[in-house]
C-alpha cells in the first residue's frame, strides 16, 4: 500500500462523508430530520473528543507514561457519569439565551460584553492552534508509516490535508445562517466517523491481543517484564500530575470550542444528556480498553526507536496485514478530520461573531442607524467572515505544525491545548453558580491565567522560551496548570468582591444562575417605523421570506393583520435571543441598540424582573393562556376600532368623490351633446366633440363596473371559471394592459421570465384584473427618479403560487397600511390619482373569491404587494357547475 493509494482512499472517504452530510442537510431542509435528531446520534457526535490524540497519541502516551494515559478518558467519564445534571443545566441556560459558542456563553453572562467575548475567542484560537497542528501531524505520521524508498512520502502532505479539511468545513459549516447554529449534515458525518474510528481501533486491538499476543495473560506477563526492566518508573502515579490531567480532560469536554459546539449548540434539548451520561463514558471505555495491550506488544516487538504514536499502524504492517493497516489509517484520518472540521466551524463562528462582524459594525455605524440605506447583505457578510475565519484557523494550525517541526509527541501537544482553553473554566462555572461574579473579575482571572499558561506552557512548546523552574518535587506541567488556574480563580473572586456590576450584568446574572429568561426592553412598544427597520435587518440576515414569516406569526399572535407586529418588550426580547443565536449575544445587543432603538437596562427594569421571578412565577403560569387570549382580543378590537374610525371619517369624502366622478362625465356628456345639436357645427368639431362624449361615457362605465364588481363579489354572486394556464403569459398580458392604460414615464421591469413559467389553476380573467390593477398602481404612484417595477414568482412548499409586485418608490406610510384595502379609504390627493379608489378593495375581494390573498409587504424598499394563490380553488360547487355548463 503506497502513500498515493492511501491519499486516494482518503479522498474517497472525504467524498463519502461529503455525500452523507449533503443528504442529511437536504433531509433537514425538507423537514425530514427527526430520524437524525436522536440521542444515539447526539452521543456519537460527542466522540469528536476522541481525535488523533486519543487514536494514535494514547498508545504513545501509554508507552511513555504507563497508566497515565487513562487520565485522557477518566476526566470526561467523571463529568458525564457523575455531573450530567450540571451539563443539563448548562444546555438549558444556553438554549434560553440562544448561545452559539463558549465565548458567547461567557460574554452573555457577564453583561453581553463584546470585549470579554473577543478575549475568550482569542484564548480559544490560540489554544486550538496546537491541537489542529496535532491532527495534521498525525496524518503525516500515519502516511510516513507506509512510505519506503520506492514510495517516498509526498512533500507538503500537511498543507494539502489542511486545504482539503478547510474546504469541507466551508462547504458544510457556512452554507447558511441558522437561528440556532445547528449543522445536521456535519453532526451526521461525525456520528458515522465515530463508528468508523471505534471499529478500526477495536479491530487492531483485537488483532494485537489475540492475533499477535496469546491473550490477556500474555499481555500481563509482558507488562511485568517491562515494569521490572524499567525499574517501575513508568508505572508510578504522581498525584499532582494525575489530578491536573484528570481536571484538564474533564474541563475539555465543556470548554473546548468543538466540544462545546457538539455538547451544547447541537443539542436540541437537555434530556438527551440522560442517555449520553452513560453512553459516552461507555464509548470512551471501549476506546481505552485496548490501548495498553497495543502499547505493550508494540514496545516488546517493534524495533527500538520506533515511534510509539504509530504502534497502532506499525504492528499490523509488521505482520503484513495491509488491509487492517488501511482500516486503521482511515480510522485515524477520520478522527483528525472530524476534530479539525468541528473546531474550525466553532472557532470561525466565534471569530466572525466577536471579531470580524463587530469590526464591520463599528465601521458602518451610520449605515446601521438607517438600515434602509444600507444595501449590504448582512447574511452574506457573516458567511464570508466565517469562511475567512476557517481558512485562518486551519492555516494557523498548519503554521504551528511547521514551526514546531512536527516532532513533538501527540499527547504533549494535546495537553498544551487543553491547559490553554481551561483558563475560561473558572469564569464559566462562576457565571452559572455565583451571582456575585462580575465581568471585570472574569476578565482579570482569564488574563492572569492565560498569561501564566502562555509563559510556562505555550511558548515553551514552540521552543521560543525555556521552561520556568519549579521545585524539584513538583511536576513542571502539573505545577504550571495548577498555578495558572489557582491565580485565575483567585483574581476572579477578589475583583468580583470589590466590583459592582451594572444593571444589565446583574440581570444576566439573575437569568443564568436561576435559569430564567428575563426581558430587558423598553416598557412601551416602539413605533412601527422601528418594526420595519427590524424587519429589514432580519431580511438581510436570514432572508426576506424567513423574516416576513417570522414577523407575520408575531403579528398573528398579537391579533394583528399584516407583517408588522407591535414591538412589545416580550417580542423584542425574543427577537434579540433569536438574533443572538446567529451573531452572538454581544453583537445582537449592539444591533438591537443601533437598529431597533433599544436602550440599556435600568435599575427599575432589573428590580421588576427580580420581582417577577420571586413573586409572580406561579401566577403567570396559571394565567398565561387567559392573558394571551385577552391580549389578542383587545388588540383585534383596538385595530378594528381604529380602522372604523378612520373609515367613518373618510366615508363622506368617498361619497363626495363618487358624486364628483359621476357628475363630471355626465356634465361633459350633456354639454357636448347640446353643442352637437347646433346645425352649423363644422364636421371636424362634431367628430372631436363626439370623441369627448365617448371617452367620458367610457370613464363613467368603468366607475360603474367597479361598483358593480365589488357589489357582486361581496354578495357572493360571482362565478368562478377555473382554467389551467401559464402564469408567464398572464403576466405578459398584464404588463401590456397596465402600460397602455397608465402612460407617462418609462419603467424598468425586473423579472425572471423563466421562473414565471408555472402552471396555475384559477380564474385567469379575475387574476388578470388583479395583476393589471397592482402594476398600474405601481406605475401611477412610484415617485423614484429612476422607477423600477420588480416582479417575482415562486412555488410555495404547499404547492401554491406567490407573486410579488413591487416598486422602488417611497412606499405607503405605516399609518395608512391598514386602510389600503378598504372601500372608503383615500390615501392621496384624488386629483392626482383619479378614479374612485376602489382598485385595491376590488383586488382584495377577487383574491378572497379565488381562495387566495393579497397583502402589503413592508421593508421591501418601496410599495410591494404579495398575491398568493392556493394549488387549486376550493369552490368545488362552482367548478362542477361550470364543468357541466
Amino acid at each position: 500500500m503506497t502513500p498515493e493509494t492511501l491519499g486516494a482512499a482518503s479522498v474517497a472517504y472525504v467524498a463519502l462523508m461529503f455525500l452523507l452530510a449533503h443528504a442529511a442537510d437536504r433531509a433537514a431542509a425538507a423537514g425530514r430530520w427527526r430520524w437524525m435528531d436522536r440521542p444515539a446520534i447526539y452521543t456519537l457526535s460527542l466522540s469528536v473528543y476522541c481525535s488523533a490524540w486519543t487514536f494514535y497519541g494514547a498508545v504513545g502516551y501509554a508507552t511513555r507514561s504507563g497508566l497515565e494515559f487513562l487520565t485522557i478518558y477518566l476526566g470526561p467519564g467523571i463529568v458525564f457519569a457523575g455531573a450530567w445534571w450540571g451539563l443539563r443545566r448548562l444546555v438549558r441556560v444556553a438554549r434560553l439565551h440562544r448561545v452559539t459558542s463558549i465565548a458567547d456563553l461567557i460574554s452573555s453572562r457577564f453583561g453581553k460584553s463584546a470585549g470579554l467575548a473577543a478575549l475568550v475567542t482569542l484564548i480559544g484560537v490560540v489554544a486550538a492552534t496546537p491541537y489542529i497542528a496535532l491532527q495534521l501531524q498525525s496524518v503525516s505520521m500515519a502516511l510516513s508509516a507506509f512510505a519506503s524508498d520506492q514510495h517516498a512520502l509526498p512533500r507538503n502532505v500537511a498543507l494539502w490535508v489542511a486545504v482539503g479539511l478547510a474546504a469541507f468545513a466551508i462547504l458544510f459549516g457556512t452554507r447558511n445562517l441558522a437561528a440556532d447554529e445547528r449543522h445536521h449534515g456535519v453532526v451526521m458525518a461525525i456520528a458515522v466517523e465515530a463508528v468508523v474510528k471505534l471499529a478500526a481501533f477495536v479491530a487492531v486491538g483485537g488483532y494485537v491481543l489475540w492475533g499477535i499476543a496469546d491473550g490477556p495473560g500474555d499481555v500481563l506477563a509482558r507488562i511485568d517484564r517491562m515494569a521490572i526492566s524499567a525499574g517501575g518508573e513508568g508505572w508510578l502515579i504522581r498525584p499532582e500530575r494525575w489530578f491536573a490531567l484528570i481536571m484538564l480532560s474533564g474541563a475539555a469536554v465543556m470548554v473546548l470550542p468543538r466540544m462545546f459546539h457538539v455538547l451544547v449548540v447541537e443539542a436540541s434539548d437537555e434530556d438527551r444528556l440522560r442517555q449520553a451520561g452513560w453512553a459516552f463514558p461507555a464509548y470512551l471505555a471501549a476506546m481505552s480498553f485496548l490501548v495498553l495491550p497495543i502499547a505493550v506488544v508494540g514496545a516488546d516487538m517493534l524495533p527500538k526507536g520506533s515511534n510509539p504514536d504509530l504502534y497502532v499502524l506499525a504492528l499490523p504492517l509488521s505482520q503484513g496485514r495491509e488491509a487492517l493497516a488501511t482500516l486503521v489509517f482511515l480510522g485515524g484520518f477520520s478522527s483528525a478530520m472530524s476534530m479539525v472540521v468541528v473546531s474550525a466551524i466553532a472557532l470561525s463562528t466565534m471569530m466572525a461573531n466577536h471579531w470580524l462582524v463587530p469590526l464591520w459594525l463599528w465601521l458602518r455605524q451610520a449605515a446601521l442607524s438607517e438600515p434602509a440605506q444600507a444595501p449590504e447583505d448582512l447574511g452574506a457578510l457573516m458567511l464570508n467572515a466565517r469562511r475567512l475565519a476557517i481558512v485562518a484557523v486551519i492555516g494557523a494550525g498548519w503554521f504551528y505544525h511547521h514551526m514546531s517541526g512536527g516532532t513533538s509527541a501527540l499527547a504533549a501537544m494535546g495537553t498544551v491545548a487543553f491547559s490553554g482553553m481551561a483558563q475560561v473554566l473558572p469564569a464559566m462555572i462562576a457565571g452559572l453558580l455565583w451571582r456575585g461574579a462580575t465581568r471585570r473579575g472574569a476578565i482579570a482571572g482569564i488574563l492572569a491565567g492565560a498569561g501564566i499558561w502562555s509563559g510556562m506552557i505555550f511558548l515553551p512548546s514552540l521552543g521560543l522560551v525555556s521552561q520556568p523552574a519549579l521545585p524539584a518535587d513538583i511536576d513542571p506541567f502539573a505545577g504550571a496548570v495548577l498555578l495558572a488556574l489557582s491565580v485565575n480563580l483567585l483574581m476572579l473572586i477578589l475583583v468580583s468582591l470589590l466590583d459592582f456590576p451594572d444593571p444589565t450584568e446583574r440581570m444576566q446574572a439573575l437569568s443564568f444562575v436561576h435559569a430564567i429568561a428575563p426581558d430587558a426592553a423598553p416598557k412601551k412598544a416602539a413605533p412601527a417605523v422601528q418594526a420595519e427597520a427590524l424587519l429589514t435587518l432580519a431580511g438581510r440576515i436570514w432572508g426576506g421570506e424567513t423574516a416576513l414569516e417570522m414577523f407575520r406569526r408575531a403579528a398573528d399572535d398579537q391579533g394583528k393583520t399584516g407583517y408588522l407586529p407591535d414591538l412589545t418588550p416580550r417580542l423584542l426580547a425574543d427577537f434579540e435571543r433569536r438574533l443572538a443565536g446567529t451573531v452572538g449575544a454581544a453583537t445582537a445587543s449592539a444591533l438591537m441598540t443601533r437598529v431597533g432603538g433599544r436602550g440599556g437596562v435600568t435599575v427599575a427594569d432589573l428590580m421588576a424582573v427580580a420581582g417577577e421571578a420571586s413573586r409572580a412565577r406561579e401566577d403567570n403560569r396559571r394565567l398565561e393562556s387567559t392573558s394571551a387570549e385577552l391580549a389578542r382580543t383587545a388588540a383585534m378590537l383596538q385595530e378594528s376600532n381604529e380602522k372604523l374610525t378612520a373609515l367613518s371619517a373618510q366615508k363622506d369624502a368617498f361619497l363626495g368623490q363618487i358624486s364628483h366622478e359621476l357628475r363630471t362625465p355626465m356634465t361633459s356628456i350633456r354639454a357636448f351633446s347640446e353643442i352637437l345639436m347646433e346645425p352649423d357645427l363644422p364636421a371636424e368639431d362634431r367628430a372631436r366633440f363626439a370623441g369627448i362624449i365617448h371617452d367620458e361615457a367610457g370613464r363613467m362605465t368603468r366607475l360603474l363596473d367597479d361598483l358593480l364588481d365589488i357589489s357582486v363579489l361581496e354578495a357572493g354572486k360571482a362565478r368562478l371559471k377555473p382554467e389551467v394556464f401559464n402564469l408567464h403569459d398572464l403576466i405578459e398580458r398584464a404588463l401590456v394592459s397596465a402600460g397602455a392604460s397608465a402612460g407617462g414615464r418609462d419603467f424598468a421591469i425586473r423579472r425572471n421570465a423563466i421562473a414565471e413559467h408555472l402552471p396555475v389553476i384559477t380564474d385567469p380573467d379575475r387574476l388578470l384584473q388583479v395583476l393589471i390593477n397592482v402594476i398600474a398602481n405601481a406605475r401611477k404612484y412610484c415617485d423614484s427618479e429612476t422607477p423600477v417595477i420588480r416582479i417575482e414568482t415562486r412555488r410555495t412548499p404547499e404547492g401554491g403560487t406567490e407573486i410579488d409586485i413591487g416598486d422602488n418608490g417611497s412606499g405607503i406610510g405605516a399609518e395608512n397600511r391598514a386602510l389600503i384595502f378598504e372601500k372608503f379609504a383615500r390615501l392621496n390627493d384624488p386629483a392626482r390619482a383619479g378614479g374612485a379608489g376602489l382598485g385595491l378593495a376590488i383586488c382584495k375581494e377577487i383574491m378572497e373569491f379565488l381562495d387566495g390573498s393579497i397583502a402589503y409587504l413592508p421593508g421591501q424598499g418601496g410599495a410591494c404587494f404579495r398575491i398568493a394563490l392556493p394549488p387549486r380553488p376550493r369552490r368545488r360547487a362552482d367548478i362542477a357547475e361550470n364543468a357541466r355548463g
